[in-house]
């Protein structure tokens, strides 16, 4: 069986849309005019690196402004991109997700009788949150939570975001001293929500993405309807459930093969012994080969 190249694609991507070097070396935010553009996964406007910006970023930006209150750009990109690949997204082209990729892949010890597992406890109700993000963080507070001229922050961006952390938060002030003495209270907590969320990475499959991200909240409504979706060829499917037992979101591929939670990473299709998981460009690919 062949090997997935999703990890190249992750690697590809992410290095693609940071691919700004000159802003590693002199630690200077790129500026040029595809800054204006949107990238379709979490990757940090103030990355040294980053050749465009955040689509939950910018949609802030809009909703905190004095100036403008809607983006038919931002909507619009987060519609489409949704529309065409759902958490396709997450699962491919998001470079925080690439590194919970990584960091889960670190094997543990096992004189410490630890064990990975997929899902932290109350899963059922944790993967909940991330709407909750999306709406207050997100929406809510940088239209309602203004400063004493009328303008809102980024609240995601400032609270939460551990992708902003560490693409920038943590690599800006290492190439700018001037920076190190505005380190506060703020800093400090952004900084321990980092560690505890790659650390919980190690032992749990992308944590990050199934109760914090905003995006993927976004992203996963459109699972169902999305252009490229998963079918089951039911007349395939024998009940074995070894599609769940290799997904690591744990999701019963067999039944709700777009649920909200699935990021498309296609371990269920490997597992799966009869080949019954098709997604919807294959089967247009086959009806055109049977019409040939």
């Amino acid at each position: 069986m062949k090997k997935s190249p999703r990890l190249w694609v992750q690697i590809g991507f992410a290095a693609l849309t940071n691919g700004y070097v000159l802003g590693f070396t002199n630690g200077r935010i790129y500026q040029g005019s595809t800054k204006a553009l949107c990238v379709p996964g979490l990757n940090c406007y103030s990355c040294p690196g980053a050749l465009a910006s955040c689509p939950i970023g910018s949609l802030q930006a809009v909703l905190g402004s004095r100036d403008f209150s809607f983006s038919f750009y931002v909507i619009g990109f987060l519609m489409i991109v949704g529309a065409f690949f759902g958490r396709f997204v997450c699962g491919w082209l998001c470079p925080f997700g690439l590194v919970q990729d990584l960091l889960h892949k670190i094997p543990l010890p096992r004189i410490l009788h630890l064990r990975k597992r997929n899902n932290l406890p109350g899963h059922r109700y944790l993967k909940f949150l991330k709407y909750v993000i999306l709406v207050v963080f997100v929406l809510i507070m940088p239209m309602f939570v203004l400063d004493i001229i009328g303008q809102g922050s980024p609240w995601f961006c400032k609270l939460i975001c551990p992708a902003g952390t560490l693409e920038a938060g943590i690599i800006l002030p290492l190439l700018n001293p001037s920076l190190q003495s505005a380190i506060g209270w703020l800093y400090t907590w952004k900084i321990m929500l980092l560690v505890v969320i790659l650390v919980l990475s190690i032992f749990v499959y992308r944590p990050f993405c199934k109760y914090l991200c905003p995006l993927g909240a976004i992203y996963g409504c459109f699972n169902p309807i999305a252009l490229y979706r998963f079918r089951i060829d039911e007349s395939s499917c024998i009940g074995c459930h070894a599609c769940q037992r290799a997904c690591p979101m744990e999701i019963p591929v067999y039944e709700s093969p777009n649920n909200a939670e699935c990021i498309r990473c296609g371990k269920c299709r490997k597992a799966c012994p009869t080949g019954c998981i098709h997604t919807t460009l294959e089967k247009k690919r086959q009806t055109e080969e049977a019409a040939k």
